[in-house]
Protein backbone atom coordinates (compact mmCIF):
# COMPACT_ATOMS: atom_id res chain seq x y z
CA UNK A 1 0.00 0.00 0.00
CA UNK A 2 1.75 3.41 -1.37
CA UNK A 3 2.27 5.90 2.09
CA UNK A 4 0.34 8.63 1.59
CA UNK A 5 1.16 11.98 4.58
CA UNK A 6 -1.91 13.70 4.05
CA UNK A 7 -3.70 10.63 4.28
CA UNK A 8 -2.53 8.89 7.65
CA UNK A 9 -3.18 12.19 9.41
CA UNK A 10 -6.65 12.57 8.01
CA UNK A 11 -6.55 8.24 9.18
CA UNK A 12 -5.53 9.61 12.50
CA UNK A 13 -7.56 12.75 13.29
CA UNK A 14 -5.51 15.98 12.60
CA UNK A 15 -6.54 18.96 15.37
CA UNK A 16 -6.33 22.56 13.92
CA UNK A 17 -4.40 25.36 15.70
CA UNK A 18 -6.39 27.31 18.45
CA UNK A 19 -8.22 24.51 19.09
CA UNK A 20 -8.26 23.52 23.08
CA UNK A 21 -9.60 20.10 24.01
CA UNK A 22 -9.45 18.30 27.22
CA UNK A 23 -9.66 14.03 25.71
CA UNK A 24 -11.50 11.95 27.72
CA UNK A 25 -9.23 9.03 27.01
CA UNK A 26 -5.92 10.66 28.10
CA UNK A 27 -7.45 10.56 31.61
CA UNK A 28 -9.76 7.04 30.87
CA UNK A 29 -7.37 4.39 29.02
CA UNK A 30 -3.78 5.18 30.43
CA UNK A 31 -2.14 2.25 28.19
CA UNK A 32 1.12 4.23 26.85
CA UNK A 33 1.14 7.17 29.95
CA UNK A 34 -0.01 7.24 33.02
CA UNK A 35 -2.95 8.40 33.09
CA UNK A 36 -3.48 12.37 33.92
CA UNK A 37 -5.49 15.27 35.05
CA UNK A 38 -3.66 17.55 32.11
CA UNK A 39 -5.67 19.43 29.54
CA UNK A 40 -4.62 18.85 25.81
CA UNK A 41 -3.74 22.68 25.01
CA UNK A 42 -3.52 23.17 21.09
CA UNK A 43 -2.51 27.09 20.37
CA UNK A 44 0.54 28.26 21.01
CA UNK A 45 2.60 24.98 21.66
CA UNK A 46 0.81 23.72 18.37
CA UNK A 47 2.20 27.15 16.27
CA UNK A 48 5.72 26.11 18.29
CA UNK A 49 5.37 22.56 16.47
CA UNK A 50 5.32 23.82 13.29
CA UNK A 51 8.69 24.33 13.20
CA UNK A 52 9.91 20.85 15.22
CA UNK A 53 12.56 19.47 11.97
CA UNK A 54 13.33 15.65 13.15
CA UNK A 55 16.33 13.88 11.57
CA UNK A 56 15.51 10.35 11.24
CA UNK A 57 18.45 7.29 12.19
CA UNK A 58 19.12 5.27 9.00
CA UNK A 59 18.76 1.55 9.59
CA UNK A 60 21.67 -0.16 11.14
CA UNK A 61 23.09 -3.48 12.53
CA UNK A 62 25.28 -2.11 14.91
CA UNK A 63 25.11 -3.95 18.14
CA UNK A 64 24.22 -1.10 20.49
CA UNK A 65 21.20 1.42 21.24
CA UNK A 66 21.09 3.95 18.99
CA UNK A 67 19.04 7.21 19.33
CA UNK A 68 18.35 10.15 16.98
CA UNK A 69 19.43 13.47 17.50
CA UNK A 70 18.06 15.19 21.01
CA UNK A 71 17.53 11.77 22.63
CA UNK A 72 19.89 10.13 25.12
CA UNK A 73 19.42 7.11 27.23
CA UNK A 74 20.49 5.47 30.80
CA UNK A 75 19.89 2.00 32.10
CA UNK A 76 17.25 1.73 34.99
CA UNK A 77 17.47 -2.08 35.35
CA UNK A 78 18.53 -4.84 34.13
CA UNK A 79 18.53 -8.31 34.36
CA UNK A 80 19.96 -9.80 37.07
CA UNK A 81 19.84 -6.51 39.08
CA UNK A 82 19.03 -6.77 42.67
CA UNK A 83 15.76 -5.12 43.64
CA UNK A 84 15.91 -6.11 46.93
CA UNK A 85 17.82 -8.55 49.49
CA UNK A 86 16.54 -11.79 48.03
CA UNK A 87 15.46 -10.90 44.55
CA UNK A 88 16.78 -10.14 41.37
CA UNK A 89 15.80 -8.46 37.95
CA UNK A 90 13.88 -11.19 35.94
CA UNK A 91 15.08 -12.15 32.30
CA UNK A 92 13.87 -10.84 28.73
CA UNK A 93 11.80 -7.87 30.10
CA UNK A 94 8.74 -6.79 27.89
CA UNK A 95 6.08 -4.32 28.64
CA UNK A 96 6.51 -1.32 31.27
CA UNK A 97 4.25 0.75 32.80
CA UNK A 98 4.74 3.45 35.70
CA UNK A 99 2.28 4.78 38.60
CA UNK A 100 3.36 7.60 40.67
CA UNK A 101 2.62 7.73 44.12
CA UNK A 102 1.40 11.25 44.07
CA UNK A 103 -0.16 12.83 40.41
CA UNK A 104 1.50 16.05 41.65
CA UNK A 105 5.01 14.29 41.78
CA UNK A 106 5.22 12.43 38.59
CA UNK A 107 9.12 11.64 39.47
CA UNK A 108 8.79 8.83 42.20
CA UNK A 109 6.51 5.76 41.90
CA UNK A 110 6.47 2.48 40.74
CA UNK A 111 7.87 0.59 37.58
CA UNK A 112 5.94 -2.78 36.62
CA UNK A 113 7.98 -4.89 33.99
CA UNK A 114 6.82 -7.98 32.18
CA UNK A 115 9.51 -11.09 32.14
CA UNK A 116 7.99 -12.66 28.73
CA UNK A 117 10.39 -15.84 28.78
CA UNK A 118 14.05 -17.27 28.97
CA UNK A 119 17.04 -18.13 27.37
CA UNK A 120 18.34 -21.08 29.02
CA UNK A 121 21.36 -20.88 27.54
CA UNK A 122 21.74 -17.70 29.93
CA UNK A 123 19.26 -18.30 32.65
CA UNK A 124 20.38 -21.74 33.22
CA UNK A 125 22.92 -22.97 31.70
CA UNK A 126 21.69 -25.45 29.73
CA UNK A 127 22.52 -25.79 25.56
CA UNK A 128 19.74 -27.51 24.07
CA UNK A 129 21.93 -27.49 20.98
CA UNK A 130 24.42 -29.63 22.51
CA UNK A 131 22.29 -32.69 22.30
CA UNK A 132 19.97 -35.11 19.85
CA UNK A 133 17.02 -35.26 22.99
CA UNK A 134 17.51 -31.99 25.01
CA UNK A 135 15.01 -33.14 26.93
CA UNK A 136 16.56 -36.19 28.65
CA UNK A 137 19.11 -33.91 30.05
CA UNK A 138 17.03 -31.18 32.17
CA UNK A 139 17.47 -31.17 35.56
CA UNK A 140 14.54 -29.89 38.32
CA UNK A 141 17.50 -27.26 39.34
CA UNK A 142 17.37 -25.96 35.64
CA UNK A 143 13.76 -25.61 35.41
CA UNK A 144 13.63 -23.45 38.79
CA UNK A 145 15.89 -21.00 37.92
CA UNK A 146 13.51 -20.47 34.33
CA UNK A 147 10.16 -20.11 36.41
CA UNK A 148 11.87 -17.84 38.30
CA UNK A 149 13.03 -15.46 35.27
CA UNK A 150 9.82 -14.84 34.29
CA UNK A 151 6.44 -13.44 35.02
CA UNK A 152 7.13 -9.92 36.41
CA UNK A 153 8.81 -7.46 38.30
CA UNK A 154 7.86 -4.60 40.44
CA UNK A 155 10.37 -1.64 41.51
CA UNK A 156 10.22 1.46 43.34
CA UNK A 157 12.02 4.09 41.35
CA UNK A 158 13.04 7.90 41.45
CA UNK A 159 14.09 10.25 39.13
CA UNK A 160 17.65 12.54 41.22
CA UNK A 161 19.54 14.58 39.26
CA UNK A 162 18.24 13.64 35.75
CA UNK A 163 18.33 10.14 36.15
CA UNK A 164 16.02 7.31 36.89
CA UNK A 165 16.96 4.43 39.47
CA UNK A 166 15.96 1.78 41.86
CA UNK A 167 15.22 2.75 45.16
CA UNK A 168 17.45 -0.63 46.57
CA UNK A 169 15.76 -2.78 49.07
CA UNK A 170 12.43 -0.41 48.90
CA UNK A 171 9.55 -2.69 50.55
CA UNK A 172 7.21 -2.33 47.51
CA UNK A 173 9.78 -4.17 45.34
CA UNK A 174 9.28 -7.91 44.49
CA UNK A 175 8.98 -10.31 41.96
CA UNK A 176 6.25 -12.31 40.37
CA UNK A 177 6.85 -15.66 39.09
CA UNK A 178 6.32 -18.96 37.13
CA UNK A 179 5.57 -19.94 40.83
CA UNK A 180 3.90 -17.49 42.57
CA UNK A 181 0.72 -18.49 43.75
CA UNK A 182 -2.37 -16.94 41.94
CA UNK A 183 -6.00 -17.44 42.23
CA UNK A 184 -8.76 -17.31 39.44
CA UNK A 185 -11.38 -14.62 39.02
CA UNK A 186 -14.17 -17.16 38.36
CA UNK A 187 -17.04 -18.92 40.11
CA UNK A 188 -15.90 -22.86 38.56
CA UNK A 189 -12.04 -24.46 39.32
CA UNK A 190 -10.25 -24.97 36.21
CA UNK A 191 -8.70 -27.98 35.60
CA UNK A 192 -9.77 -28.68 39.74
CA UNK A 193 -8.02 -25.73 40.86
CA UNK A 194 -8.99 -22.30 41.93
CA UNK A 195 -5.38 -21.40 42.53
CA UNK A 196 -2.96 -21.87 40.19
CA UNK A 197 0.63 -21.64 40.08
CA UNK A 198 2.74 -18.78 39.01
CA UNK A 199 2.37 -16.47 35.68
CA UNK A 200 4.68 -16.83 32.68
CA UNK A 201 4.71 -15.58 28.38
CA UNK A 202 3.86 -12.11 29.86
CA UNK A 203 3.70 -9.91 27.09
CA UNK A 204 2.14 -6.20 27.00
CA UNK A 205 -0.22 -5.05 29.26
CA UNK A 206 -1.66 -1.91 30.84
CA UNK A 207 -2.70 0.05 33.83
CA UNK A 208 -6.54 -0.27 34.95
CA UNK A 209 -8.48 2.72 35.94
CA UNK A 210 -8.19 1.66 39.84
CA UNK A 211 -4.09 1.97 39.47
CA UNK A 212 -3.52 -1.81 39.49
CA UNK A 213 -1.27 -3.65 36.75
CA UNK A 214 -2.38 -5.46 34.15
CA UNK A 215 -0.30 -8.59 32.49
CA UNK A 216 -0.63 -10.69 29.35
CA UNK A 217 0.21 -14.35 29.46
CA UNK A 218 1.07 -15.05 25.59
CA UNK A 219 3.14 -18.00 24.27
CA UNK A 220 1.53 -19.96 26.91
CA UNK A 221 2.30 -23.19 25.29
CA UNK A 222 5.93 -22.94 25.20
CA UNK A 223 6.02 -23.62 29.13
CA UNK A 224 3.77 -26.50 29.56
CA UNK A 225 2.31 -27.39 26.39
CA UNK A 226 -1.35 -27.50 25.24
CA UNK A 227 -3.92 -29.19 25.23
CA UNK A 228 -5.44 -30.30 21.86
CA UNK A 229 -9.03 -31.32 20.64
CA UNK A 230 -9.49 -34.01 17.60
CA UNK A 231 -12.23 -33.67 15.42
CA UNK A 232 -14.10 -36.16 18.37
CA UNK A 233 -13.66 -33.55 20.62
CA UNK A 234 -10.91 -36.32 22.55
CA UNK A 235 -8.32 -34.64 23.71
CA UNK A 236 -4.00 -34.77 23.91
CA UNK A 237 -1.55 -32.93 25.44
CA UNK A 238 0.72 -31.15 23.25
CA UNK A 239 3.76 -31.17 24.39
CA UNK A 240 5.79 -27.75 25.65
CA UNK A 241 9.09 -26.49 24.11
CA UNK A 242 10.58 -25.77 27.78
CA UNK A 243 9.29 -29.07 29.16
CA UNK A 244 8.37 -27.88 32.27
CA UNK A 245 5.34 -30.26 32.65
CA UNK A 246 8.33 -33.16 33.58
CA UNK A 247 8.77 -31.75 36.41
CA UNK A 248 5.53 -29.69 37.82
CA UNK A 249 1.78 -31.11 37.23
CA UNK A 250 0.32 -27.93 35.96
CA UNK A 251 -2.32 -28.27 33.51
CA UNK A 252 -2.25 -25.56 30.40
CA UNK A 253 -5.41 -24.41 30.86
CA UNK A 254 -4.23 -22.35 34.12
CA UNK A 255 -2.41 -20.64 31.58
CA UNK A 256 -3.19 -17.81 28.97
CA UNK A 257 -5.05 -15.52 31.00
CA UNK A 258 -4.93 -11.60 31.41
CA UNK A 259 -3.26 -10.77 34.83
CA UNK A 260 -3.95 -8.12 37.71
CA UNK A 261 -1.43 -7.39 39.79
CA UNK A 262 -1.67 -4.89 43.08
CA UNK A 263 1.57 -3.28 43.45
CA UNK A 264 1.31 -2.15 46.70
CA UNK A 265 1.41 -6.22 47.87
CA UNK A 266 2.14 -8.03 44.89
CA UNK A 267 -1.05 -10.32 45.33
CA UNK A 268 -2.53 -11.06 41.46
CA UNK A 269 -5.75 -12.98 40.07
CA UNK A 270 -6.17 -14.02 36.68
CA UNK A 271 -9.71 -13.01 34.54
CA UNK A 272 -11.12 -15.93 33.38
CA UNK A 273 -13.83 -14.05 31.58
CA UNK A 274 -12.05 -12.03 29.32
CA UNK A 275 -10.87 -15.51 27.80
CA UNK A 276 -7.82 -17.67 27.13
CA UNK A 277 -5.34 -17.67 23.80
CA UNK A 278 -1.91 -15.61 23.47
CA UNK A 279 -2.90 -12.25 24.68
CA UNK A 280 -0.33 -9.81 23.51
CA UNK A 281 -2.25 -7.15 25.49
CA UNK A 282 -4.94 -5.87 27.19
CA UNK A 283 -6.00 -2.65 27.00
CA UNK A 284 -8.94 -0.89 29.16
CA UNK A 285 -11.56 1.83 28.54
CA UNK A 286 -13.63 2.77 31.49
CA UNK A 287 -17.28 4.36 30.44
CA UNK A 288 -18.98 6.49 32.11
CA UNK A 289 -21.31 4.87 33.77
CA UNK A 290 -17.78 2.37 35.71
CA UNK A 291 -18.46 -0.31 33.39
CA UNK A 292 -15.09 -1.83 31.27
CA UNK A 293 -14.12 -2.06 27.83
CA UNK A 294 -11.33 -4.50 27.63
CA UNK A 295 -9.79 -5.01 23.97
CA UNK A 296 -7.29 -7.76 23.50
CA UNK A 297 -5.29 -9.44 20.68
CA UNK A 298 -4.19 -13.30 20.07
CA UNK A 299 -1.01 -12.99 18.76
CA UNK A 300 -0.77 -15.65 16.35
CA UNK A 301 -1.08 -16.14 12.60
CA UNK A 302 -4.98 -16.39 11.99
CA UNK A 303 -6.21 -15.35 15.07
CA UNK A 304 -8.66 -12.82 16.71
CA UNK A 305 -9.19 -9.60 18.12
CA UNK A 306 -11.00 -9.65 21.07
CA UNK A 307 -14.03 -7.34 23.35
CA UNK A 308 -15.01 -7.22 26.87
CA UNK A 309 -17.86 -5.92 27.97
CA UNK A 310 -18.54 -5.52 31.43
CA UNK A 311 -22.29 -5.69 32.95
CA UNK A 312 -21.26 -3.91 36.31
CA UNK A 313 -19.23 -0.80 37.19
CA UNK A 314 -15.59 -1.84 38.08
CA UNK A 315 -15.80 -5.30 36.90
CA UNK A 316 -13.29 -7.59 34.81
CA UNK A 317 -15.51 -10.67 35.61
CA UNK A 318 -19.27 -9.94 35.17
CA UNK A 319 -19.78 -9.43 31.49
CA UNK A 320 -19.61 -10.93 28.14
CA UNK A 321 -16.64 -11.34 25.67
CA UNK A 322 -16.73 -10.88 21.87
CA UNK A 323 -14.90 -11.82 19.01
CA UNK A 324 -14.79 -9.09 15.87
CA UNK A 325 -15.70 -10.15 12.23
CA UNK A 326 -13.93 -7.27 10.75
CA UNK A 327 -15.58 -8.12 7.83
CA UNK A 328 -19.00 -7.12 8.49
CA UNK A 329 -17.92 -4.80 11.45
CA UNK A 330 -19.97 -7.64 14.39
CA UNK A 331 -18.82 -8.16 17.61
CA UNK A 332 -19.61 -11.69 17.79
CA UNK A 333 -21.09 -12.83 21.29
CA UNK A 334 -18.84 -15.70 22.64
CA UNK A 335 -21.98 -16.26 24.98
CA UNK A 336 -22.70 -20.36 25.76
CA UNK A 337 -25.81 -19.75 26.63
CA UNK A 338 -28.01 -17.49 23.33
CA UNK A 339 -25.36 -18.98 20.59
CA UNK A 340 -26.84 -22.30 19.55
CA UNK A 341 -23.75 -23.51 18.16
CA UNK A 342 -21.72 -22.67 21.07
CA UNK A 343 -24.10 -24.64 23.23
CA UNK A 344 -23.24 -27.81 20.90
CA UNK A 345 -20.32 -27.45 20.82
CA UNK A 346 -18.70 -26.75 24.27
CA UNK A 347 -20.02 -27.62 28.09
CA UNK A 348 -20.38 -24.69 29.54
CA UNK A 349 -19.35 -20.94 29.41
CA UNK A 350 -16.16 -21.96 30.94
CA UNK A 351 -14.88 -24.32 28.88
CA UNK A 352 -16.22 -21.26 25.81
CA UNK A 353 -13.56 -19.43 27.84
CA UNK A 354 -11.22 -22.23 28.00
CA UNK A 355 -11.14 -22.81 24.62
CA UNK A 356 -12.32 -19.44 22.98
CA UNK A 357 -10.17 -20.00 19.87
CA UNK A 358 -12.22 -22.51 18.81
CA UNK A 359 -15.23 -21.09 19.99
CA UNK A 360 -14.46 -17.66 17.93
CA UNK A 361 -14.02 -19.45 14.99
CA UNK A 362 -17.42 -21.76 15.53
CA UNK A 363 -19.00 -18.18 15.64
CA UNK A 364 -17.07 -17.24 12.08
CA UNK A 365 -14.95 -14.72 13.70
CA UNK A 366 -11.95 -12.86 11.07
CA UNK A 367 -8.67 -14.70 10.66
CA UNK A 368 -6.08 -11.71 11.13
CA UNK A 369 -2.39 -11.62 10.78
CA UNK A 370 -1.16 -11.62 14.61
CA UNK A 371 -3.28 -9.44 16.67
CA UNK A 372 -0.55 -7.88 18.36
CA UNK A 373 -0.83 -4.35 20.21
CA UNK A 374 -3.67 -2.53 20.82
CA UNK A 375 -4.34 1.59 21.77
CA UNK A 376 -6.42 4.10 21.56
CA UNK A 377 -6.11 7.22 20.13
CA UNK A 378 -6.48 10.00 22.61
CA UNK A 379 -7.68 12.43 20.20
CA UNK A 380 -10.38 10.57 18.37
CA UNK A 381 -10.92 7.57 20.34
CA UNK A 382 -10.03 5.44 17.47
CA UNK A 383 -8.79 2.01 17.74
CA UNK A 384 -5.22 1.04 16.78
CA UNK A 385 -4.18 -2.26 16.32
CA UNK A 386 -1.36 -3.59 14.70
CA UNK A 387 -1.10 -6.87 12.81
CA UNK A 388 2.51 -7.64 12.48
CA UNK A 389 2.71 -10.48 9.99
CA UNK A 390 1.83 -13.62 8.35
CA UNK A 391 3.91 -15.11 6.02
CA UNK A 392 1.62 -18.28 5.35
CA UNK A 393 -0.60 -15.54 3.55
CA UNK A 394 2.56 -13.47 1.89
CA UNK A 395 1.77 -10.96 4.39
CA UNK A 396 5.47 -10.23 5.60
CA UNK A 397 5.67 -6.76 6.80
CA UNK A 398 2.50 -6.32 8.50
CA UNK A 399 0.16 -3.72 8.92
CA UNK A 400 -2.28 -1.33 11.09
CA UNK A 401 -5.72 -1.91 11.33
CA UNK A 402 -7.84 0.80 12.75
CA UNK A 403 -11.41 -0.09 14.67
CA UNK A 404 -14.13 2.70 14.47
CA UNK A 405 -16.66 1.80 17.19
CA UNK A 406 -20.48 3.03 15.88
CA UNK A 407 -21.00 6.62 17.61
CA UNK A 408 -17.99 6.40 18.95
CA UNK A 409 -19.44 4.39 21.64
CA UNK A 410 -16.76 1.59 23.52
CA UNK A 411 -19.46 -0.47 24.21
CA UNK A 412 -21.39 -0.88 20.30
CA UNK A 413 -21.68 -4.13 19.13
CA UNK A 414 -20.84 -2.89 15.81
CA UNK A 415 -17.56 -1.29 14.01
CA UNK A 416 -15.72 -0.05 11.10
CA UNK A 417 -12.50 -1.52 9.91
CA UNK A 418 -10.00 -0.56 7.91
CA UNK A 419 -6.29 -1.05 7.06
CA UNK A 420 -4.94 2.00 6.54
CA UNK A 421 -1.05 1.50 6.01
CA UNK A 422 0.86 -1.71 5.33
CA UNK A 423 4.41 -1.98 6.22
CA UNK A 424 7.19 -2.55 3.57
CA UNK A 425 10.13 -1.01 2.13
CA UNK A 426 8.20 1.92 0.88
CA UNK A 427 6.51 3.01 3.70
CA UNK A 428 9.59 2.91 6.23
CA UNK A 429 8.94 0.16 8.85
CA UNK A 430 8.28 -3.81 8.71
CA UNK A 431 6.30 -6.09 11.50
CA UNK A 432 4.57 -3.51 13.47
CA UNK A 433 4.35 -4.77 17.13
CA UNK A 434 3.93 -1.94 20.62
CA UNK A 435 2.01 1.41 19.72
CA UNK A 436 2.34 4.19 22.31
CA UNK A 437 0.57 7.77 21.67
CA UNK A 438 2.30 10.56 23.81
CA UNK A 439 0.82 13.11 25.49
CA UNK A 440 0.37 14.88 22.38
CA UNK A 441 -1.05 12.39 20.27
CA UNK A 442 1.52 11.59 18.46
CA UNK A 443 2.01 7.82 17.26
CA UNK A 444 4.76 5.56 18.63
CA UNK A 445 5.53 2.52 17.20
CA UNK A 446 8.21 -0.24 17.58
CA UNK A 447 9.36 -3.15 15.10
CA UNK A 448 9.08 -7.24 15.53
CA UNK A 449 11.63 -8.48 12.82
CA UNK A 450 12.27 -11.91 13.53
CA UNK A 451 16.00 -12.07 14.80
CA UNK A 452 16.21 -15.64 12.66
CA UNK A 453 14.81 -13.28 9.64
CA UNK A 454 16.93 -10.07 10.32
CA UNK A 455 19.60 -9.22 8.33
CA UNK A 456 19.16 -12.18 6.34
CA UNK A 457 20.78 -11.35 2.85
CA UNK A 458 18.45 -11.30 0.03
CA UNK A 459 15.90 -11.42 2.87
CA UNK A 460 12.76 -9.53 2.86
CA UNK A 461 13.72 -7.60 5.99
CA UNK A 462 17.18 -7.02 5.01
CA UNK A 463 16.50 -3.21 4.04
CA UNK A 464 15.17 -2.06 7.94
CA UNK A 465 18.48 -3.83 9.47
CA UNK A 466 17.52 -4.34 13.27
CA UNK A 467 14.58 -3.36 15.19
CA UNK A 468 13.60 0.07 16.02
CA UNK A 469 11.60 2.45 17.69
CA UNK A 470 9.68 4.73 15.32
CA UNK A 471 7.42 8.27 15.64
CA UNK A 472 5.14 9.38 13.04
CA UNK A 473 4.63 12.71 14.19
CA UNK A 474 0.69 14.37 13.98
CA UNK A 475 1.66 17.73 14.06
CA UNK A 476 4.30 20.23 12.06
CA UNK A 477 6.98 20.13 9.13
CA UNK A 478 6.80 15.89 9.46
CA UNK A 479 3.66 15.38 10.07
CA UNK A 480 2.75 11.89 8.89
CA UNK A 481 5.97 10.96 8.24
CA UNK A 482 7.41 7.25 9.76
CA UNK A 483 10.58 8.54 11.26
CA UNK A 484 13.18 5.80 13.01
CA UNK A 485 14.21 7.35 16.50
CA UNK A 486 16.22 4.68 18.32
CA UNK A 487 17.67 0.88 16.37
CA UNK A 488 18.09 -1.61 18.87
CA UNK A 489 20.87 -3.60 19.46
CA UNK A 490 21.93 -6.80 17.33
CA UNK A 491 19.06 -9.80 17.64
CA UNK A 492 17.02 -7.82 20.06
CA UNK A 493 14.02 -5.60 19.91
CA UNK A 494 12.47 -2.63 21.08
CA UNK A 495 9.30 -2.97 23.61
CA UNK A 496 7.05 -1.74 26.26
CA UNK A 497 6.98 2.39 25.90
CA UNK A 498 5.79 3.84 28.22
CA UNK A 499 5.81 7.83 28.79
CA UNK A 500 6.19 8.97 32.36
CA UNK A 501 3.46 11.58 33.47
CA UNK A 502 4.84 14.56 32.40
CA UNK A 503 5.80 13.50 29.17
CA UNK A 504 9.93 13.81 29.82
CA UNK A 505 11.08 10.58 29.85
CA UNK A 506 9.69 7.58 27.96
CA UNK A 507 10.43 3.95 29.36
CA UNK A 508 11.49 1.34 27.27
CA UNK A 509 12.75 -2.16 27.21
CA UNK A 510 15.52 -3.47 25.15
CA UNK A 511 14.08 -7.39 24.75
CA UNK A 512 16.70 -10.43 24.03
CA UNK A 513 19.90 -8.73 22.89
CA UNK A 514 22.07 -11.68 21.68
CA UNK A 515 19.04 -13.88 21.34
CA UNK A 516 20.92 -15.94 18.40
CA UNK A 517 24.07 -16.67 20.86
CA UNK A 518 24.93 -20.50 20.40
CA UNK A 519 28.38 -19.86 22.46
CA UNK A 520 28.02 -18.22 25.68
CA UNK A 521 31.67 -17.18 25.31
CA UNK A 522 30.98 -15.70 21.88
CA UNK A 523 27.95 -13.82 22.23
CA UNK A 524 26.03 -11.87 19.02
CA UNK A 525 25.48 -9.09 21.40
CA UNK A 526 27.24 -7.49 24.16
CA UNK A 527 24.94 -4.82 25.16
CA UNK A 528 24.70 -3.66 27.64
CA UNK A 529 28.57 -3.94 27.90
CA UNK A 530 28.86 -5.25 30.86
CA UNK A 531 32.11 -6.27 32.04
CA UNK A 532 30.99 -10.10 31.67
CA UNK A 533 30.38 -9.51 28.07
CA UNK A 534 26.61 -11.51 28.64
CA UNK A 535 23.79 -9.57 26.70
CA UNK A 536 21.31 -8.70 29.20
CA UNK A 537 17.61 -7.38 28.43
CA UNK A 538 17.33 -4.02 30.34
CA UNK A 539 14.61 -1.11 30.90
CA UNK A 540 15.90 2.20 29.83
CA UNK A 541 15.29 6.11 30.04
CA UNK A 542 14.93 7.85 27.06
CA UNK A 543 15.38 11.30 27.67
CA UNK A 544 16.63 14.52 25.96
CA UNK A 545 14.78 18.08 24.21
CA UNK A 546 13.14 15.59 20.87
CA UNK A 547 10.83 13.58 23.97
CA UNK A 548 10.03 17.01 25.61
CA UNK A 549 9.62 19.24 22.00
CA UNK A 550 7.05 16.25 21.09
CA UNK A 551 5.34 16.04 24.59
CA UNK A 552 5.17 19.85 24.98
CA UNK A 553 0.83 19.91 23.85
CA UNK A 554 0.49 18.68 27.36
CA UNK A 555 0.16 20.72 30.06
CA UNK A 556 -1.12 20.50 33.62
CA UNK A 557 -3.72 23.03 34.84
CA UNK A 558 -4.72 24.24 38.09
Amino acid sequence: MKYDRRRFIEFLGKVGIGVVAIPPFLTNCGNTTTPTKSKLRLDDSLEKLKNLKLKALTPSDKDDLLLAEGLQYHTVVKWGDNINEKDTFGFNNDFTCFIPFDENNPKDGLLWVNHEYVNPLFVSDFNYRKYENPEEHRTLDQVQKEMYNVGGSIVRIKKENGRWNIVENDPLNKRITAQTPIPLNWDVPIKGKNTVIGTLGNCSGGITPWKTFITCEENYDNFYGETIYDTNDEATHKPSSYGWEKFYNCPPEHYGWVVEVNPQDGTAQKHIALGRFAHECCTLYELDDKRIVAYTGDDKKDEHLYKFISSKPGSLKEGTLYVADTLRGKWLALDWENQPILKSSFKNQTEVLIRAREAAKLLGATALNRPEDIEIDPITGNILLTLTNNKNKNDFHGSILKIEEADGAFDALTFKASVYMAGGEENGFSCPDNLAFDLSGNLWMTSDISGYAMNKKDGPYMPFKNNSLFVIPRYGADAGKVIRVASAPRDAELTGPWFSPDGKTLFLSVQHPGELTQDIKNPTSKWPFDKDNIPKSAVVAIQGDLIEKMNQLNQIEA
